[in-house]
Parts: structure tokens; C-alpha cells; sequence
């Protein structure tokens, strides 16, 4: 099951608390103070990787902790402190406490901390001075932070393929790209986003083909709107229709008032729209759709996934 969104529990660790302790030599019975200060304990931090696709360890894991500083030991010595402890997630995942956002971690590598580990206390050493010279106390360490975080993951695409179920979206993009969807002849195939590559001779784009959306989708019908978060990073969306339908135009018109209604970003993004599926079809038909959508003020690419009319012209289009 894809994963997207999962909420955890961070706790950073405690700094090791600073010790009492006194030099105790053969011919110095009262030696001065030498408790050592403890460690700083272990931040945790959150770092984007790409070898990751989703965020199920945090659902299978919710409480992080990282490890407490060392206490100070006698004769000075300091307690160790603690490495910070890192959590790796997608690219794409968004972190917030409460509704703040946090950090938004795009790119490979990225990483913030998002709780610090406390301070190590410090020992009797730096209590002494020429009227207390014999402290018998000492500081304990810091507690570390906490916090109750929400992760969400917004697939990092630069085309989102978007349309009603069945309309061949996941075909499209195994032809597009080198992605090999799962592809059946019923509704919602697709049941989480897939990435595929289109390369060209200067870039490679990214392309997100996200489930179907339905009527109502933006108000969670379907499997819509769990999804349509994974193409609000997007730059231009390919909208597809079925050139199959009956009606084109208010199949077109579907999607539209989903998308306007989740979000403003996504209504106000370029589009593409490709009529899909022309194979089946005649070109009496074909010519009325077009004719149809062309009346609505709409400009439509005809192609074929199955058969790959017009899939040059439509990644011309794209690029």
C-alpha cells in the first residue's frame, strides 16, 4: 500500500547529567573537585532520500527517540555525546507541526533538524571558587525537545496526467516514459501516483499519473482526492480524455471544477488536453468530438496510446 501521509512522535535525547566528584590522591586526602560534564544528547534530524517512495516505515513506527548524552565521569572526563539520529524520507515530503510548516524537503540529500538534544550538565569542576572550594553539586543535563509531527508527501513531478478513470492515463504514460504501470480494462487501476522519465536530448521530465478522478472527487469521493495533492508541484497538467465518451465536453468539464474546487494552484496551472483513444473509434466521431470540444473553446491533441498516433507531437507539446 502506498503511503502518504503519517503521523509521529520525535524526542530528542536528554543531555547527560554532570557528576560530583573529588581527586582523591595518596598525599592529597581532600583533592579538589574533578566531575566531568555530560554529554549533549542526540538531535533528530530528517533528510530526503530518493531511494525511498513513500513514507510506510512511519506508519509501521511512530515514536522516534534518540539516544540520551552520557554522564560526566570523575578525574574531568566528559561524557560522550550522542550522534543525531536521522530519518530518511521521499523526496517531496512536506513536515508540520500543527498546520506550521516546518521544512519542505525536495531535493536529494536535504535535511533539517527538527528537535534538539538537550545540553550536557556540568560537573562540580566549575562550581569551585575561592570561597566554595569544596561544591558538592553539579548540573544535571537538559531535557531534549519534543514534538508531535505530521508528514505529508506531494510527489515531486513536472507533468501531471489527470482525467477520469479509464481514460488511458497509465497507458499514455508507459509510452511517454520508461514507467510500466499496472494497466487492466476496469476502473481505478491506478491506486497510487506512478512516476515515469520522458527523456529528451537536454532534459529528462518527470510525469505523475495520479488515479482517476470522478465527480465529486474533490470532496472525497473516489480515490481522487487523496491524490490530487501529488500534482499540485507540477508545471503544466495533461488533462485526457476519453475520446470513447459520449459527452467529451462534460467529461472535460468534470475534472475542471475538481480541480478548481481542491485547490487554486491547480486550477490556475497550463494544460494540455489530449482527446485518447482515437483508435477505437471512427473519424466521423473523431471529428465530432474535436468539433465539440473546439465549440467549448477548448484545444485538444487527438492521439492513440495504444497504437502511438500523434504520441511525437503530444511529447513535442510537453517538452
Amino acid at each position: 500500500m502506498f503511503i502518504d501521509e503519517a503521523k509521529i512522535r520525535v524526542t530528542a535525547g536528554k543531555g547527560g547529567d554532570g557528576i560530583v566528584s573529588f581527586r582523591h590522591e595518596k598525599y592529597a586526602e581532600f583533592g579538589g573537585p574533578d566531575g566531568g560534564d555530560g554529554g549533549n544528547g542526540g538531535s533528530i534530524e530528517i533528510v530526503a532520500d530518493s531511494h525511498i517512495s513513500d513514507l510506510s516505515l512511519f506508519n509501521r513506527q511512530r515514536k522516534f527517540k534518540a539516544d540520551d548524552g552520557q554522564n560526566g565521569m570523575n578525574q574531568k572526563k566528559h561524557g560522550k555525546s550522542i550522534d543525531n539520529l536521522v530519518l530518511k524520507v521521499p523526496l517531496g515530503t512536506q513536515v508540520f507541526e500543527g498546520r506550521d510548516l516546518l521544512t519542505d524537503l525536495v531535493k536529494e540529500g536535504q535535511k533539517a533538524e527538527i528537535v534538539k538534544g538537550g545540553s550536557g550538565g556540568w560537573g562540580n569542576q566549575h562550581f569551585a571558587s575561592s570561597a566554595k572550594q569544596v561544591p558538592k553539586w553539579s548540573k544535571d543535563g537538559l531535557a531534549g525537545e519534543k514534538k508531535k509531527l505530521r508528514l505529508e508527501l506531494k510527489t515531486i513531478a513536472d507533468i501531471g496526467l489527470i482525467g477520469l478513470p479509464n481514460a488511458g492515463k497509465s497507458t499514455l504514460l508507459s509510452v511517454l516514459t520508461n514507467a510500466k504501470p499496472k494497466i487492466a480494462e476496469y476502473e481505478f487501476t491506478t491506486l497510487e501516483p506512478n512516476l515515469g522519465a520522458l527523456k529528451e536530448k537536454d532534459h529528462t521530465l518527470i510525469i505523475a499519473d495520479i488515479p482517476g478522478l470522478i465527480e465529486g472527487a474533490s470532496k472525497g469521493r473516489g480515490l481522487g482526492d487523496k491524490f490530487l495533492k501529488h500534482i499540485e508541484r507540477t508545471i503544466t497538467l495533461v488533462h485526457i480524455i476519453d475520446a470513447s465518451s459520449e459527452d467529451v465536453v462534460r467529461d472535460y468539464k468534470i475534472i475542471r471544477k475538481e480541480l478548481s474546487e481542491f485547490s487554486e494552484k491547480l486550477n490556475d496551472k497550463e494544460e494540455i488536453v489530449v482527446l485518447n483513444k482515437t483508435d477505437i473509434i471512427s473519424d466521423k466521431e473523431l471529428k465530432e468530438r474535436i468539433k465539440a470540444l473546439k465549440k467549448a473553446g477548448i484545444d485538444v491533441l487527438a492521439v492513440s496510446a495504444a497504437t502511438n498516433k500523434k504520441i511525437e507531437e503530444l511529447k513535442n507539446a510537453i517538452s
